[in-house]
């Protein structure tokens, strides 16, 4: 995991445990006032939200503790594709260009141009050096780039 995606973790899991949990709490409370349990919607719904905001803190606990967090700031750049980087690509078909951060599986979001080191791509990548050229299958067919540049 990146430090960005720690640190975006950590955040979410401060504020389920600070704003979230104290108001679920409030509305079971609440929803408990209205009287009768088997038939108030309000108290079921309140309780399922608990739910799973306690199944997520747990979650992400679980994903912290496990994590193995890589500064790739700390990581002198040789021009090699590795975990963390940003890579810039050449599709030599198109000549379009595309750059893509590789990061973990928790953080990839491809509408930010984050992929997870497990994608086809970020596996084809990992390894090659700046100016090599890779053909990297992909469910859409066979792709060729160039490496344009690898940025930490």
């Amino acid at each position: 995991m990146t430090l960005y995606g720690a640190d975006a973790l950590r955040d979410e899991l401060q504020l389920l445990k600070t704003v979230k949990r104290p108001k679920i709490v409030a509305d079971i409370a609440t929803a408990r006032e209205h009287g009768d349990l088997k038939e108030n919607a309000e108290y079921h719904a309140a309780r399922e939200q608990q739910s799973f905001c306690e199944g997520r803190i747990q979650e992400i606990e679980g994903k912290l503790g496990n994590a193995q967090i890589i500064d790739i700031a700390k990581i002198s750049n040789t021009g090699k594709v590795i975990f963390g980087v940003t890579v810039k690509l050449l599709n030599i078909d198109t000549e379009e260009e595309v750059s893509y951060k590789i990061v973990g599986d928790d953080e990839a979001d491809i509408k930010q141009n984050r992929i997870s080191v497990n994608s086809p791509i970020a596996r084809g990548l990992i390894g090659k050096m700046v100016d090599s050229e890779i053909e990297i299958t992909t469910p859409g067919g066979s792709v060729e780039y160039e490496i344009i540049s690898v940025e930490h």
